[in-house]
């Protein structure tokens, strides 16, 4: 009997529940990858085609969906100039039979380009073909990203190195003499202090030399004339000490030589003697043969009891101009009577501090660019009786010399405060007085007290560091008293900066209101590109700090044009005023308070 149909029905085959999960797991996947933007091929090394997912037609903008595409279309997309390497990645792999990993850029058929990175494992199918599956994605934004960050590192270490190329020349300005390349004041006093607290240094001399003829050179021959002379004298005298001594240029035409560890007297005299036969000898200028020459000023101690050498060479020195050129002299014990000369001048100046006879000339300081009176400073004259008003020149050592350099800073701050009222009550302008403030000053406990008590109005007042502060030297109490200063209303300036006394890490510790580029490296920077370069830079690394620039020693309108176009805030010097006394500087202030702009005291 025939069966029904029912009977004979076979059952369907409906997949498992591990099935489903299975397609639903891979249903995942696929979503996965679509939202991830990774397309995912496949290439069968016998074979000349590439199987590739939608995403792959996607990455690559073929606007095709089939599966299986000729391996042309990936060569042919790759640009030109990435092609040889990502195939030469390719058949490394082949070769290796291991992992594939390429990155490189298409061109799309837009003709946009695009960075895609690839990454494939090499596997054998189930018929024994050697194949690679792997997967690309777009890392276009990774790579202008990085291009990007790249730029901006190469910038940054740009700046960085222009600032530190920057800094080196202000250190190396700080501590050398510009024109000569010979070590300053500043570096030469640290080298003797070394050696006079140096144990194994048993006989120790200083010489003080001073070129003879310099003033006739440079009248006659002009400056460049006068500067060939320095640097043609500098080798020399470098040339003609041993290596463990050192010879620095201290002024104008002045240099100093630090000598240690010589046999003796002898020695000592064979030595000075040969750097005075070197310095006789002509110099060649052009067509001229420059004759110069030098008086040595010599002090010399074989024990460590002696501390002024520098001193008695500097008296021994003016011992050997005042009995002629071309000479030699050891300080001696007629020199020593004259230091009690120097002790009699000192007992002088301290009676005139308690008469009164120590005032303050002004000197302005005005505007770079709009010529008006921004500032004065207040320069110590002694009003001698019976020699009338003497240059600071004539005490000023003798004072530091003897420790009153103290009492002279507070007698020209009380009376420049005592000229400021008697201004205002004119009803003058008056702008900020700069008044110096020396290093005994400074470590004077009581200092804050005693200016608290002259109630010194805020802004009227700014204290200039004098040149014998070491500013990289300076301790965390008197940065403490510097910072108390300031809050008084007080501001602070850096004096003679780029002359060796004050430092681009003091200026950072101390931060200034102002600082005053030093005259030396004023004085050429009219003809001079690389002076130029270098007062630039101190311009460039202040405002940086945010820190305003004086420039001193400005002698002529060519200074002045040149000294604002490079950033000067301020300008001083003999071009646009002399020093005068508080009533010549009252009837400026009050020419400038009617007139606008300050009419120069030099003219």
């Amino acid at each position: 009997m025939q069966a029904s149909k029912a009977e004979t029905k076979l059952p369907e085959n409906k997949p498992t529940r591990s099935e489903r999960e299975f397609q639903d797991l891979l249903r995942r996947l696929e979503l996965a990858l679509d939202a991830s933007q990774i397309g995912v091929w496949e290439h069968s090394i016998n074979k000349d085609a590439i199987l590739w997912d939608a995403q792959m037609h996607r990455l690559y903008g073929t606007g095709q969906t089939n599966r299986e595409v000729p391996t042309s279309v990936w060569s042919e997309a790759i640009h030109p100039d990435d092609r040889g390497q990502a195939e030469r990645d390719f058949e490394k792999a082949v070769a290796a039979r291991g992992a594939y990993n390429s990155q490189f850029r298409i061109i799309l058929p837009s003709g946009e380009i695009r960075h895609l990175r690839s990454r494939a494992h090499f596997y054998v199918d189930e018929e024994g073909t050697p194949s690679f599956i792997g997967a690309e994605w777009d890392v276009t934004s990774d790579v202008l990203l990085n291009a990007e960050l790249g730029k901006q590192k190469m910038m940054a270490e740009a700046r960085a190195l222009a600032l530190e190329e920057s800094n080196a020349r202000i250190e190396h300005v700080a501590n050398h003499d510009y024109l000569t390349g010979m070590p300053n004041r500043r570096l030469f006093d640290r080298r003797l202090a070394a050696l006079l607290a140096d144990k194994s240094v048993s006989t120790l001399a200083v010489l003080h030399l001073d070129l003879d003829q310099f003033k006739q050179i440079n009248d006659s021959h002009g400056h460049a004339a006068g500067d060939a002379v320095l640097r043609t004298a500098s080798l020399r005298i470098a040339a003609a000490i041993p290596s463990d001594g050192m010879a620095a240029r201290v002024g104008g035409d002045d240099f100093v030589i630090v000598l240690i560890n010589f046999a003796g007297l002898d020695a000592l005299e064979a030595i000075v003697e040969d750097v005075q036969r070197r310095l006789l000898k002509k110099i060649r200028f052009g067509q001229e043969m420059l004759q110069s020459g030098a008086s040595i000023g010599v002090s010399w101690s074989s024990d460590k009891r002696a501390r002024n050498l520098l001193a008695e060479s500097d008296l021994a020195l003016y011992q050997a101009k005042k009995l002629g050129r071309n000479r030699i002299e050891f300080f001696s014990r007629q020199l020593q009577d004259d230091l009690r000369g120097k002790r009699r001048l000192a007992e002088d100046l301290a009676q005139a501090l308690e008469q009164g006879e120590i005032i303050p000339y002004y000197q302005v300081q005005l505007d770079a660019r709009t010529r008006e009176i921004t500032g004065l400073e207040a320069l110590a004259r002694w009003n001698h009786p019976e020699k009338g008003v003497l240059a600071p020149g004539v005490f000023l050592r003798i004072a530091d010399e003897y420790g009153l350099s103290a009492e002279i800073d507070a007698a020209v701050l009380q009376r420049a405060l005592e000229d400021r009222v008697a201004w205002q009550a004119l009803g003058y302008h008056v702008p900020r007085i700069a008044v110096n403030i020396s290093p005994g000053r400074l470590a004077d406990p009581a200092l804050l007290d005693k200016l608290r008590r002259l109630a010194i109005p805020p802004g009227a007042i700014v204290f200039e560091l004098v040149e014998t502060i070491f500013l990289d030297d300076c301790d965390e109490k008197f940065l403490a008293n510097i910072d108390l200063i300031k809050q008084m209303g007080i501001d602070i300036e850096i004096d003679d900066f780029g002359s060796g006394h004050a430092s681009l890490i003091g200026l950072v510790r101390l931060k200034p209101k102002r600082l005053k580029i030093d005259r030396q490296l004023v004085t050429d920077v009219v003809e001079s590109a690389e002076q130029r370069r270098v007062v630039g830079s101190i311009v460039e690394i202040a405002k940086a700090l945010d820190v305003e620039v004086i420039a001193e020693g400005v002698e002529t309108e060519a200074h002045a044009v040149t000294l604002s176009w490079l950033g000067c805030d301020s300008l001083q010097g003999f071009a646009l005023g002399y020093p005068s006394n508080a009533a010549d500087t009252g009837r400026l202030l009050a020419s400038n308070g009617h007139g606008g702009k300050s009419r120069s005291v030099a003219g």
